[in-house]
Order: C-alpha cells, then structure tokens, then sequence
C-alpha cells in the first residue's frame, strides 16, 4: 500500500485544471449499456472507481478502447450478460447503477451489493421502491446478490422518502426504456443528475426537468451512440478551492463551472476569503487566518455533503468557532479523531461538530477513512508544521485524478512512495 508524505506550511500558488466529474462519470459509464452502440465519452477522470467500471462492462462484454489518458470509445452491442459479481462490485458504491441500466436492457439485472466508503447506512429501499413502480419484482439472493426482473416496464409515478441521488440516477437508467411515462418526484437535483440527463437525451432518451425536483422521462424503444464531454468535478475543485485558502495561497482553479461552486464560494468569502469567478475558473486568494463559520449540509443547491470534512479542516484553524452540521449521512465524522491527532480542537455530538479553531496543525501520522476524509487529511497536511503521512490512501485514488501532481505543481512538498520504501530525508524532499 503507497503512503502520501507531505511537509506544510507551503501556500499554494499557480494553477490547477480540474478533471471531469467522478459522480457523473460513474453514472454515465452504466448508462452505455442502454446505446447498444458505440459512445465516445471524453473529460473521463483517471480515478480508480471510473477503472473499476470500465472492468465491469468489459467483464460484461463490451468492447473497449482507450483513445487516450480521458477518452475512451466503449461499444456496448457486445453486452451479454446482466450479472454483476462481488468481485467486480465490493470496491465500487457506484456499482448499484448497473441495476438499473441493465434491467432496462435486459429486463433483468442481477448485481451484487456495493462497496465503497462506509460512513453510516446507505441503504438501497428507495432504488427498490421505483423498480417496483415500474413494474420490477425485487428479490435477494446468496452471495448478498439483488435480482431485478420485469416482463416489460411500465412508466409510472415515483415519489421519493427522501432525496436520493443514488435512486434518482438508478431509476432515470430503467425508465428510459419503459413503456409510456415516468414522473420523479422530489428527486435530486445535483450538476451529475443533469450531466446524466443530458447524456441520456444525447443517445435520444427523452429526460426532460433534471436539475428540478420532478424529473419527467417518456420511454423510447431504441437508443444510439453519441460522443458526450463530462462536466468538471465540483468537489475537486471545491477542494482545491479550500486548500488554496487554508494554506493562505492563491490559486486559479481552472475548468469549472463557476454556478456549481456556488454554496462553496458563499461560506469561503463568509470565512474572509476572496473568490473571484471568471466564465471557467475561480480565483481563490487566502486572507491570513480563516474565519469561522457554520455549516449545514443538505442536497444541491446546498453545502455539498462531500465538502464537509475539507471545510471542516480549514475551520480547524480558523479565527473562532464553527459549528458544522451534518445534514445527509449519519456518521461522517470518522475524520475528526485524524485531525485530533493533529491538535486540532473538535467535539462531536451526533451529526454536529463544535470546531474551535487553533492557531496551526502538527504534522502526524493519519490515514483516510473515506474518500473525501483523505481529501480533509492533504489539506491537514498542507497547513500543518512538520510533516505529515496517510495512510490508506486507495480512498484518495478513487476520486481524485493525479491529487500529488496537482498538488505539486502548486508548490507542496508533497510526494507518494511505496509502504515498503523507507522515505529518505523527508524534511529536506525535494518536489520533483
């Protein structure tokens, strides 16, 4: 297992090009089976989750061709299979999606439950309730597998319990290709529901309202090939955004669509940060120390769940006390007891934490419990004295395409070594 080393204190400087969108990639990945035809898809991030889907529907039987390091050509007439394996699912939450893509291309899909970061249940009951609206018989077999079958399906009224964005994508894939008429009430509304949306329309689905709380799709019997860009990835540029700040830097964060950063930008510039928004880029300038702020997160347009541990690290040393709530998953605070370890000063009481802000961070030893806690733990390290290592970091690389290089070409001393290499001189690293 590699470790990242990092040595703080550096402000960033210069600029980053952000990668496409790991939600909307692993989402329109699944959505090719519906094209039985050749996609081209480019912005495709380089992260291992986008690799492990690409296996998958290769595993299934498409053709596959890498044009080149965000671009690929999938043919997905050779499919012929609708069962998903453990193997090929328990690294991958986003691998639920194949459910619905292949019920619609098959009539039936059996897929093994996900894996992927574990911070509190996730459970699938809102997935399973819009099959069954559709017209879908729902059963559970060894092996944690899920089969899902329907002799034809039929577009009918879903209303989600709760905003689910794993449901709303889940239920989009089958009912493109179901009978009649299918409304979505009270769906998600994210920039990756409307990235999916528009790459369904792209192969002639018929998707109109993603992006709005209804979500209308009249089914269409054939669907085409199409070449499709992804959108930029909110949250790497989120993060971006918050380290920029936190190591008092000034960054240009490039490739993004500034609107999607918006509930981001709003709690920078409440902390003393100056963002300024550009057609594609943002400029995000460190003012000294942070302010304090609170957070609560909710569902898009609100402050993104995935930006809570990063922002949550930044108010770590800001100027004051922050409260951040927790408003999506039950229990995303594991990051916390790294960044105690750290010095930094936090209290948690069910899904809210109480940050009194210190004046600076101590280099340690930490690992990443989840994806984004190992995004909050670089940024820990890039603000920190001393020098820092994560472990565990197969969290960061599923998704965050080339985070050391980027980072390192923003001025960190920041490099990534083998668990078995003893790392010399790490006071005195070079950045290569």
């Amino acid at each position: 297992m590699d470790k990242i080393y990092i040595n703080g204190g550096k402000p960033l400087h210069g600029e980053v090009s952000i990668s496409g969108a790991k939600n909307a990639a692993v989402a329109i990945l699944p959505a090719i089976i519906l094209a039985q035809d050749v996609c081209r898809v480019e912005n495709i991030p380089n992260i291992s989750d986008v690799s492990m889907m690409i296996r998958i529907l290769h595993q299934l039987g498409a053709k596959i061709q890498k044009i080149d390091n965000t671009t690929y050509e999938i043919d997905s007439s050779t499919i012929n299979s609708y069962v998903v394996t453990h193997d090929m699912t328990k690294h991958l939450r986003a691998s639920y999606y194949l459910i619905g893509a292949l019920l619609a291309r098959f009539g039936r899909a059996k897929v093994a439950m996900p894996g992927g970061c574990n911070f509190g249940v996730r459970p699938i009951d809102q997935h399973i309730k819009g099959f069954e609206i559709l017209g879908s018989s729902v059963s559970f077999k060894e092996n944690a597998m899920i089969d899902v079958e329907a002799k034809e399906l039929t577009g009918g009224l879903v209303y989600f319990d709760v905003v689910s964005v794993g449901a709303t994508i889940n239920l989009m894939l089958a009912a493109v290709k179901a009978q009649g008429l299918t409304i979505i009430e009270n769906a998600a509304k994210e920039p990756h529901i409307v990235d999916l949306a528009n790459f369904l329309n792209s192969m002639g689905a018929d998707v109109r309202g993603a992006g709005t709380d209804v979500i209308k799709i009249r089914g269409v019997e054939h669907m085409h090939g199409c070449t499709y860009s992804i959108i930029p990835d909110q949250i790497e540029a989120g993060t971006f955004m918050v380290a920029a700040a936190a190591t008092n830097g000034a960054v240009l964060v490039k490739n993004v669509i500034p609107k999607h950063l918006e509930s981001i930008t709003a709690k920078l510039v409440q902390c003393g940060v100056t963002v300024e928004e550009f057609d594609d880029s943002v400029l995000v300038k460190g003012n000294g120390r942070p302010g304090k702020c609170n957070i609560k997160t909710m569902p898009h347009p609100g402050f993104p769940t995935d930006m809570q541990p990063q922002f949550a690290t930044m108010l770590a040393i800001a100027n004051g006390t922050s409260i951040v709530s927790e408003g999506v998953w039950d229990s995303r605070f594991q990051y916390v007891e790294q960044l105690t370890r750290m010095g930094a000063n936090i209290s948690v009481n069910g899904k809210a934490a109480t940050i009194e802000g210190v004046e600076s961070l101590n280099g340690s030893p930490v690992k990443a419990d989840d994806l984004r806690a190992g995004a909050a733990m670089l940024i820990a390290g890039l603000i920190a004295k001393g020098t820092t290592s994560i472990e565990n970091i197969i969290y960061i690389d599923r998704g965050y395409d080339n985070v050391v290089g980027k980072f390192k070409q923003l001025g960190a001393d920041i490099y990534r070594v083998n668990d078995s290499d003893e790392p010399q001189l790490i006071e005195n690293s070079e950045v290569g």
